[in-house]
């Protein structure tokens, strides 16, 4: 629905997903995933006003179990629990350069995820972020780099 969560963020654009729609499949947030993503909303907010105010496109929130399994989401994802977000900033430049600007303005998170910087895209192709789901955030910050169809997470903001 396009329930507002925070002034700049609908439910929509969480629970959005071309291949729930594709594939038929429901990917309704319960109440716990959905006092998530009113969290995740709070800090997509931060990220925004970390980011000049632009406009922060969000390709993958919340995925139901069957979605998640869909789109062959790791079995351990926060985007199960509604606590991560993939998005970009195109407006504001590169998922680096927005993975850059987020550590130093030092937002709090759980994992702040390069995704897939390679040759075509050294900047990487989107960013992900989490909050975690009880306790201290670890606010790891990782890079994942896809070779031979397999990818590795490796610390830090690294070059492909």
């Amino acid at each position: 629905s396009a329930m507002r969560l925070t002034e700049h963020f609908t439910l929509l654009e969480f629970t959005a997903s071309d291949a729930a729609r594709r594939l038929r499949i429901d990917n309704t947030p319960g109440s716990t995933a959905l006092h998530a993503l009113q969290r995740l909303a709070e800090l997509m907010e931060q990220v925004r006003d970390v980011l000049g105010g632009v406009p922060v496109l969000i390709s993958s929130g919340y995925r139901s179990a069957a979605l998640n399994a869909a789109v062959g989401g790791s079995a351990t994802s926060a985007h199960l629990l509604g606590l991560a977000a993939d998005f970009t900033a195109p407006a504001f430049g590169a998922p680096r350069a927005i993975c850059e600007e987020l550590i130093a303005a030092g937002l709090v998170w759980d994992q702040l995820i390069l995704e897939h910087p390679s040759a075509e895209a050294p900047g990487g192709r989107w960013v992900h972020i989490g909050l975690p789901q009880l306790g201290k955030p670890r606010r790891q910050i990782l890079t994942a780099i896809k070779r031979g169809g397999k990818t590795r997470y490796e610390i830090g903001l690294v070059r492909p």
